[in-house]
């Protein structure tokens, strides 16, 4: 079996990755190493898994459906793990244009070489966001027809073109919801390596109504990924799974815990939370345990040792 692992190169995808390698998986990565942010932390990401044997980097842009047809005629993956694409809630504000683009029609793109060539599984990520306002805790049946930001609106309709091809050609796929990832590499954009960033140049935290009254549902990329394995591994026609901690946690208590495992104080600035940001994430993953027999298993406060052990041998 060959694995096709979308944004292969970033954070999750790396991780992803070398998960698969590390049971005999034959993995090519398909990552188009754009500058949203330093392509050289993707390519370290990944330094290590060029050397093995059952590993291919193909780069290239999943937009390009030319591309796409060369790597099918030469790899016949198998399997689709698509993490690549488009983040940031209020990022995606400045550049909606892009966000459709990516996250819609770069996963139709890779869904007609699915169906042309008969994928057995195709795990599409999505994300916490599409859940808007709804009040929490947030089940796989919570309504997600408000999202807040292009963002979270392009991730919705990917996942709703997902089913409609299930449906018209019986690819089995699963939607994997991922709820406020973090842990080695994390992109330099993320709440984590902005926040210790700011820390160590003794510069003041944005941090949205002082931390009060704001949770997040930190969720530690070893649990994400052992998540998107059983989603790869279920013998499901069609099914959508949260993933997350299921234990939000207030961000002044987040900054406190970052205090205490870096020894560094935060300089706290407060401002009004953006319209693109819910006060609070939280994950119902019963349908997960039930389905997948999967649950996280790494606390915050560990999670975060293991993401500052990295910080300190790693980003300079």
């Amino acid at each position: 079996m060959t694995y096709l692992v979308t944004g292969g190169a970033g954070f999750i995808g790396s991780h992803l990755s070398e998960a698969l390698l590390l049971r005999g998986e034959k993995v090519v990565v398909l990552d188009n190493f754009n500058d949203y942010y330093s392509p050289q932390r993707k390519r370290q990401n990944i330094a290590r898994l060029l050397e093995q044997p059952n590993f291919v980097l193909w780069e290239g842009d999943f937009r390009d459906r030319e591309t796409l047809a060369a790597l099918w005629d030469q790899h016949r993956p198998t399997h689709i793990a698509h993490l690549g694409g488009m983040a940031n809630p209020r990022y995606s504000l400045q550049h909606p244009a892009l966000y459709s683009a990516v996250n819609v029609e770069g996963s139709v793109n890779l869904w007609e070489q699915a169906i042309r060539h008969e994928t057995r599984a195709f795990v599409q990520a999505s994300t916490s966001s599409v859940y808007g306002l709804a009040p929490t805790p947030w089940t796989e049946e919570t309504p997600t027809d408000r999202p807040l930001s292009p963002y979270a609106a392009t991730k919705k309709a990917a996942e709703v073109l997902a089913y409609t091809f299930h449906y018209q050609y019986q690819i089995p796929a699963r939607i994997v919801r991922f709820f406020t990832v973090y842990g080695p590499r994390g992109r330099p954009d993320m709440t984590p390596t902005l926040f210790v960033d700011a820390m160590r140049a003794k510069r003041p935290i944005t941090l949205f109504n002082g931390g009060e009254g704001v949770y997040r549902d930190w969720t530690y990329i070893a649990d994400i990924v052992a998540g998107v394995l059983a989603a790869l591994d279920c013998d499901l026609p069609f099914e959508i799974f949260n993933l997350g901690n299921s234990q939000p946690v207030m961000l002044r208590t987040f900054i406190d815990m970052l205090e205490e495992i870096t020894g560094m104080q935060a300089q706290i600035e407060s401002q009004p939370l953006p319209a693109a940001d819910p006060p609070i994430t939280f994950a119902d993953t019963s349908k997960a345990q039930r389905l997948l027999g999967w649950q996280p298993h790494t606390s915050l406060i560990d999670g975060l040792s293991h993401y500052w052990e990295w910080y300190q041998r790693t980003v300079r």
